[in-house]
């Protein structure tokens, strides 16, 4: 009898859920509400629904959107500082230019695909579309190739750092979420990003660059034509200074795989330079010396980029706060608890199961951010409940499962569309059907790669 009442109970409890994720996906998809407002609602809707007390649902809000801030929004914040001043100092040019040189005009779509790669590390993917779309154009009109071929390749590098490499905001949730580590889940997103970004960037970007010619727009490609020649930082100190947190947190990792018991002093130091808000606290603060004083910025223009760039992050903070706070009440409603119980009743595939339900949110309301937010909170209870499944590798599902299939409801579909100059028919062939072949590429190897590890 108790196993049919907690049958029924757990019924209850997702169907609510159902209902309200529904109820999400319309205000934001069809209304157009605002995501944060929108992920707030939901989670009162869903506590009340589901039979919390209502001071507790707001205690689950508070306490949730607080939790996931902790670390995230200062990820987000150093993140964006040190995009910053790779962007005032011609740093993201510098690198651009000597790949392209280096590369040669007949690879040039290798290079553009490890530029994409490598500016899109410190960076959100819409700042790193700006950043490097006036190199598109240039290298395009020099090496008279397809826009596309020279301009899928960044976007898929762009896009894939952006969901599967920390230390990104959307694997840095699920991280937190998952309690992965996070040095082993960079070595699995650089073992798995480079293939996936190399097959939806150069290899497709080749093919559908010969079936769509696209011509840049005229007043963008007027405006960064006229942009003077500037000297830049050198390509050694752009670099290092650009994947210093990624080399400080690999330290930390491989130190705590050494010595896990942490018994030497010099162990502790690596783990703390090697924490996620150490390593980029660090090279934000060398970026203000290798790309700021060094190349004749002043203290106050300096103080300048580094405020400026805070405003324009205060949204997506905000939202993953309020996602962290949807996925409290999943857990303090029961609602976490059931779909555990059903998932791990059923035997789903953890992997598979965390892509799915990423994938899905994606779809739906278009934002890589919220579908990363929810599904963590979905996640999160199945994987407390698999014992010996690859917690890192569940990380990247979840990730690849974020960016599939963008379309009409996400903003980067229409900001691809217009800096590019295409029709929606011509952006949904080329850009929407990158972003999949990255998210079912990136699955594919995250499931090969579970098989050996």
């Amino acid at each position: 009898m108790s196993t049919l009442f907690n049958m029924s109970h757990n019924a209850t409890l997702l169907f609510w859920t159902l209902v309200t994720i529904v109820f999400l996906v319309v205000l934001i998809s069809k209304y157009k509400w605002n995501p944060f407002v929108t992920l707030l609602i939901s989670a009162l809707l869903l506590g009340l629904l589901t039979g919390m007390q209502p001071l507790d649902v707001v205690s689950s809000i508070t306490s949730g959107l607080g939790g996931t801030l902790g670390t995230i929004a200062i990820v987000i914040a150093l993140g964006t500082m040190l995009g910053k001043m790779m962007a005032e100092s011609g740093g993201a040019e510098k690198i651009a230019t000597t790949l392209v040189d280096r590369f040669g005009e007949t690879r040039v779509h290798w290079a553009m695909m490890v530029v994409g790669f490598i500016v899109g590390i410190p960076v959100f993917f819409e700042v790193g579309v700006i950043l490097l779309i006036p190199i598109v154009f240039t290298v395009a009109k020099k090496t008279k190739m397809s826009l596309l071929q020279i301009g899928i390749p960044i976007l898929a590098g762009l896009s894939t750092v952006h969901g599967l490499v920390p230390p990104h905001p959307a694997p840095m949730i699920a991280i937190d979420a998952y309690d992965a580590d996070l040095g082993r889940t960079i070595l699995y997103s650089l073992l798995i990003g480079f293939p996936t970004a190399i097959i939806a960037g150069p290899l497709f970007g080749r093919f559908i660059g010969k079936r769509i010619v696209l011509e840049p727009p005229a007043e963008l490609a007027e405006q960064f034509a006229v942009k003077g020649p500037r000297k830049l930082p050198g390509f050694g100190i752009t670099l290092f200074t650009i994947l210093l947190p990624v080399l400080l947190m690999l330290i930390g990792s491989i130190a705590d795989i050494l010595d896990p018991e942490a018994t030497h002093s010099f162990t502790l130091f690596c783990e703390f330079i090697g924490h996620e808000i150490m390593a980029l606290l660090i090279a934000v603060v060398f970026s203000f010396f290798s790309l700021g004083f060094s190349r004749g910025f002043t203290k106050h223009e300096i103080s300048k980029f580094t405020s400026e760039c805070l405003a324009p992050i205060a949204t997506i903070v905000l939202i993953i706060g309020a996602g962290g706070a949807f996925k409290q009440v999943l857990i303090n409603s029961g609602v976490g608890g059931a779909i555990a119980e059903l998932a791990t009743g059923a035997h789903i595939n953890v992997i598979l199961f965390a892509w799915f339900v990423a994938a899905l949110i994606r779809v739906a309301t278009g934002s890589a951010t919220v579908a990363m937010t929810t599904a963590a909170g979905i996640v999160a209870p199945v994987l407390a409940l698999s014992p010996g499944v690859n917690v890192e590798l569940v990380v990247l599902a979840t990730g690849a499962g974020s960016i599939v299939l963008s379309h009409v409801n996400d903003a980067g579909f229409w900001m691809v569309k217009e800096f590019f100059n295409m029709t929606v028919p011509q952006t949904l062939k080329s850009w929407t059907v990158m972003e999949t072949i990255l998210s079912v590429v990136g699955l594919a190897l995250i499931l090969l790669v579970n098989a050996f590890f």
